[in-house]
């Protein structure tokens, strides 16, 4: 599926898409196909795995295969090279969606995703640096992995780096008061560098987010910690790209609140937090890779013709 291609990086070999340009802009088609394949393949290791957290992984979907097959400079071949530009799944849970977009991309086997939540594989429950290539940040603690970008990005400042950090939390994850002494610190030490986006699927495990512990008017919470806040449709490339550009020129930290849908892509997933956590089986995993795959398959379609 993927060539191996010269990054023009110091030599080192990167994996990128057939026939196009890492550094041009891809169609949106592309992307979608991307996120057709992420959904399909992270679904596919939960049920493998028997456990996960579905839900949550097909709605930032998106916005992971727009930052590893557009937006971000990373090297497969090289998951430590210090000038790349880093991600912090703080809603480490949804680690499916990412471990998905790290195979795609190179980083290891496709096949490996197979080994989700076993005692044998190097894909953890939740992410782990120590063990997995391409994950730049331990998380699962909800909170505390946009901390560590603070920490990621404030280094970067201090040591003169052009990397970027980008970050993704969950809405029910911003009930978390560190978050918010995360947001201070930002603003504080200007991290310019540093955007995040919220998931805002407004499920969480017990519910509705508005009813189990009101985060809203989200925006409004960041602006007043002195962030540069969007909010977008966060199923739309187009609106994903725009955002991030406007983010990456203003000399704030940045927050985009992208509105999502809770198992985006599988019909009796979406808008159930039922599916927050729990693997489909038997016939509930059928159908969901049926979707999918026809999802898939439509994406093609419309990139190819």
């Amino acid at each position: 599926m993927y060539d191996r291609v010269r990054s023009g990086r110091n030599g080192h070999i990167r994996q990128t898409m057939p026939n196009i340009d890492a550094n041009s802009v891809l169609p949106i088609a592309e992307l979608k196909e991307k996120a057709a394949e992420i959904r399909l393949l992270a679904v596919d290791a939960v049920g493998h795995a028997k456990s996960g957290h579905p839900g949550g992984s097909l709605s930032v979907a998106d916005l992971i295969a727009y930052l590893y097959f557009y937006k971000m400079k990373v090297d497969p071949a090289d998951p430590k090279w210090p000038d790349r530009d880093r991600f912090v799944l703080s809603k480490g849970h949804c680690c499916p969606a990412l471990y998905a977009a790290l195979a795609l991309r190179g980083f290891f086997p496709v096949s490996d995703l197979n080994g989700l939540r076993t005692l044998e594989s190097h894909l953890s429950g939740h992410p782990n640096m120590l063990e997995t290539p391409g994950v730049d940040m331990s998380t699962g603690s909800l909170g505390q992995g946009i901390s560590a970008a603070n920490g990621i990005a404030l280094a970067g400042k201090r040591g003169g780096k052009s990397y970027r950090v980008y970050a993704a939390l969950g809405d029910g994850e911003i009930q978390e008061g560190e978050v918010w002494e995360a947001a201070m610190f930002a603003s504080h030490y200007k991290l310019s560098n540093l955007t995040i986006y919220v998931d805002y699927n407004h499920l969480q495990i017990d519910g509705d987010v508005r009813e189990v512990m009101n985060p809203t008017p989200i925006d409004k919470k960041f602006e007043a910690f002195g962030w540069f806040v969007q909010t977008i449709d966060g199923h739309d490339f187009r609106q994903i790209d725009e955002a991030t550009k406007r983010a990456e020129a203003d000399e704030r930290p940045s927050a985009i609140i992208m509105t999502t849908v809770k198992g985006k892509g599988v019909s009796f997933m979406e808008n159930q937090a039922g599916w927050h956590g729990k693997a489909p089986k038997g016939d509930e995993y059928e159908q969901a890779m049926r979707e999918l795959k026809d999802a898939l398959a439509r994406a093609k379609e419309e990139n190819h013709g």
